[in-house]
């Protein structure tokens, strides 16, 4: 093991075990971070104005690079599988804070969807959407090695795919946009004719 991984998953991890309220908010944040993405989600949708059509195209491009992100991290696991902290070093010298299976270490799924959520948000979408969804992937990279489950460098990894992602997805956004259109008459908000708008500008 690297001598940057050994030093910073030890730096971080060390304090793991002696703060119950602290160990219990990351030890929350690094297991659920998905499913209070998937909330966020649904609030941004159903909080933005009534005729906001690209804030919610935005939202959609950020939910599909999250789901790009796993995919690529699906790849990357099965041509290279790196073993876990909690399996790699001898105990006693670690603390591990949440269950985890014996599946691949890198890159961290929960990091690359978080950052993807994040860097997808990062145009066309409210400050306070890109702002939570951001500060929340900076917490689930840190969590993640506090937490005692992941290695510096898997969340630094998924970190990178995660905003690789993001940018392929937006750079192929219109095909998404029937996709939003649906989302946007199913719920009666935006212009229905939010594709053929949007093509005009």
């Amino acid at each position: 093991m690297n001598t940057f991984d050994l030093y910073g998953y030890h730096f971080l991890n060390q304090w793991a075990g002696h703060l119950p309220m602290f160990d219990k908010f990351m030890s929350f944040t690094a297991q659920y971070a998905l499913e209070l993405y998937a909330l966020m989600f649904v609030v941004a949708w159903f909080i933005l104005p009534q005729r906001e059509s690209n804030r919610r195209h935005a939202l959609v491009v950020a939910f599909f690079s999250g789901v790009l992100a796993l995919l690529i991290n699906v790849l990357v696991s099965h041509i290279w599988f790196r073993p876990r902290p909690f399996i790699s070093l001898s105990k006693g010298s670690f603390t591990q804070l949440i269950p985890h299976s014996i599946d691949a270490s890198f890159p961290s799924d929960h990091v690359s969807g978080s950052f993807a959520f994040a860097a997808g948000s990062w145009k066309d979408s409210e400050h306070w959407v890109s702002y939570s969804f951001t500060i929340l992937a900076i917490l689930v990279a840190i969590a993640r090695v506090y937490t005692g489950v992941h290695w510096p460098t898997d969340v630094i990894a998924g970190a990178i795919v995660g905003l690789l992602s993001a940018r392929i997805m937006w750079a192929i956004s219109p095909l998404l946009k029937p996709i939003t259109q649906i989302g946007l008459r199913l719920f009666h908000f935006g212009t229905y004719s939010f594709v053929t708008e949007t093509h005009k500008k």
